[in-house]
C-alpha cells in the first residue's frame, strides 16, 4: 500500500490527509481512517494520540480533514454529513490496503456508519461519542441560529449552511445503515457528553444486528478530556485484536 501523493473528493476538492505510520510494519498493509467531527479537523489532539496508538500496535493511520476543513479544499458552507461520507469513500479509494479500519468521531462516526452500511471494503469500525439522531442533534444545537449568519458551536469559521440542515432532515439517524453492518464494530461513549447523549450510542448498539460491542466511560465528555490517552488506548487495543482474526 503506496501513500497516494494527492488525494481528492468526486468534487476534485484536494483532502488534506495527515499519515502516521505503523511503527515495525515495512509497508502500510493495514490503514486506519480517522474522521473528525462538525466544525472541526483532524488535528484535534485526541484524534493525534489514537494515531500514535494505532502506529505501535500495526496500523497505519490517515487522518483526514473533511472537504471544507483544516486545510483541505472546498467551502465550509458546503459541508454536509453525504458529502463527507462521499469523501470518506475517496481515501479510501485512493489506498490499496489489506485491511481497512475507519475510527469516526461524533457527526464522523455517523459518517462511519453510514460509509460502512454500503461499503465492504470497511473491515472494522470505530465509533466515538457518535452522532446517531442526526437531524434531532441540529435541531437541538442549532434550531435557534440563522443559516448563512451564525455560527455553530462558538467557531467563527463554521457559519451554519441551509444544506447542512436539508442533509440532516433527509437523513433522520443512521439506525438503519447500522442495521446493515457487518464488520466488527467498537462503539465507545462518555456518559458525561452533554453535546451529543450516550443514549446515541445506546441505541446504535441495540440496532446493530453484528459484531458489536459497546464500552460506556463512566465521568468522560465529549472529547474525552483528561482521558484521550486511555480511550486511545482502548481503541488501539481492539484494533489491534482485529489483526489476529481473519478478513472476512
Amino acid at each position: 500500500m503506496n501513500r497516494p501523493r494527492v488525494i481528492r473528493n468526486k468534487q476534485g476538492e484536494r483532502l488534506d490527509v495527515a499519515m502516521t505510520q505503523a511503527r515495525g510494519q515495512p509497508t502500510m498493509s493495514c490503514l486506519a481512517v480517522i474522521g473528525h467531527g462538525v466544525t472541526s479537523h483532524h488535528d484535534r489532539p485526541y484524534l493525534v494520540a489514537l494515531s500514535e496508538a494505532l502506529a505501535a500496535v500495526g496500523w497505519t493511520s490517515a487522518r483526514v480533514s473533511f472537504a471544507g476543513n483544516g486545510a483541505s479544499e472546498g467551502r465550509f458552507e458546503d459541508c454536509t454529513l453525504s458529502k463527507e461520507v462521499d469523501d470518506l469513500g475517496a481515501v479510501i479509494d485512493a489506498f490499496d490496503a489489506r485491511r481497512t479500519a475507519y475510527v469516526g468521531h461524533s457527526m464522523g462516526a455517523a459518517v462511519g456508519a453510514l460509509r460502512a452500511a454500503a461499503d465492504a471494503r470497511i473491515d472494522a469500525l470505530v465509533s466515538l461519542a457518535g452522532m446517531t439522531h442526526v437531524q434531532r442533534f441540529m435541531h437541538q444545537h442549532f434550531a435557534a441560529l440563522t443559516p448563512g449568519r451564525d455560527v455553530m458551536l462558538g467557531r467563527e469559521h463554521a457559519v451554519l449552511s441551509q444544506a447542512l440542515l436539508d442533509d440532516a432532515r433527509a437523513i433522520g439517524d443512521v439506525l438503519d445503515a447500522a442495521a446493515r453492518i457487518r464488520c466488527p464494530w467498537l462503539i465507545v461513549h462518555g456518559d458525561a457528553d452533554d453535546l451529543v447523549p450516550v443514549t446515541d450510542s445506546q441505541d446504535l448498539a441495540e440496532a446493530a444486528p453484528g459484531d458489536v460491542e459497546l464500552r460506556v466511560l463512566a465521568g468522560v465528555d465529549h472529547v474525552f478530556t483528561g482521558h484521550a490517552a486511555a480511550v486511545a488506548e482502548l481503541v488501539a487495543h481492539w484494533l489491534g485484536a482485529q489483526l489476529s482474526r481473519p478478513k472476512a
